[in-house]
């Protein structure tokens, strides 16, 4: 039988290795390594006993845990911290007239596949999907699995939206959308944000500030196959915005006109 503390160090080795991994393939939890320094298994035979416990992979991310997920005070002691993020929200376009012209079991599938074909590409890059809202989701970068390129990788996991969905959607609904197809929105914004418990009866943290209301107006913003991308981000990842249309938007809620950067579907 192996010997525990060798295990444990065997699977800490690895979550540091510089060669990547596929999402849902972590022997430890990510998150709560690179937040406490603390080897919870998630897979393999160590991760039984905690299994018993209820500690299992996370439907955030499944290289992270239910500690994570469900114990942001035990993680962080506090209830909430101040971190240096990036925010994508994706959100499918014209969903709401879609959704009056369908039955609902095709409205489901449209659903699942969007948010199946979205949560694989923010794990590919090491984010969360914090938040699912029928048509539409909110993801994290930066926490609770460090990524120290956060913006670039929430570029990157945008591109692969797009292009998943394309893919995933392309046929479906066509006689209700009279040759139209299906497309996705996807809004990306950068700065510091407040992460925590803000519910006296959820335990699960989010993410809430200026900087997630400015990326949710981006999305709202964003037309059939683009990426909007907020200065801020742009600036944190310039190679992946090289030769992106700037536009100038007017967003609800924010007085001056805020640069974008647009990136469309290829």
């Amino acid at each position: 039988m192996p010997n525990i503390v060798d295990g444990l160090r065997e699977m800490m080795t690895e979550s540091t290795s510089s060669e990547p991994a596929s999402h849902g393939s972590a022997r430890i939890c990510r998150g709560c390594w690179d937040q406490m320094h603390m080897p919870i298994p998630i897979g393999g035979p160590l991760a039984l006993p905690f299994r018993a416990f209820g500690i299992t992979r996370s439907k955030m991310n499944p290289d992270i845990c239910t500690i994570c997920e469900r114990s942001f005070q035990y993680v962080k002691k506090q209830r909430q911290i101040t971190v240096d993020a990036t925010i994508l929200f994706a959100d499918i376009r014209g969903f709401t007239d879609l959704s009056e012209r369908i039955e609902a079991v095709l409205l489901s599938e449209i659903v699942s596949r969007f948010q199946d074909r979205c949560a694989q590409a923010i794990w590919a890059h090491n984010g969360i999907v914090n938040k699912q809202m029928g048509d539409g989701l909110m993801a994290i970068f930066n926490f609770p699995i460090v990524s120290k390129d956060h913006a670039a990788a929430a570029i990157l996991a945008a591109q692969e939206i797009q292009r998943n969905c394309a893919a995933a959607l392309s046929g479906l609904a066509l006689d209700a959308l009279s040759g139209r197809t299906l497309g996705v929105g996807v809004g990306i914004h950068s700065g510091e944000v407040q992460i925590g418990e803000f519910s006296s009866f959820r335990s699960d943290f989010t993410a809430i500030g200026g900087v997630v209301n400015q990326a949710a107006r981006l999305e709202s913003q964003a037309a059939a196959g683009e990426i909007l991308i907020s200065a801020e981000t742009a600036a944190k990842a310039p190679e992946l915005v090289t030769g992106a249309e700037t536009r100038m938007l007017a967003l609800k809620g924010i007085e001056q006109p805020v640069q974008a950067r647009v990136l469309v579907k290829r």
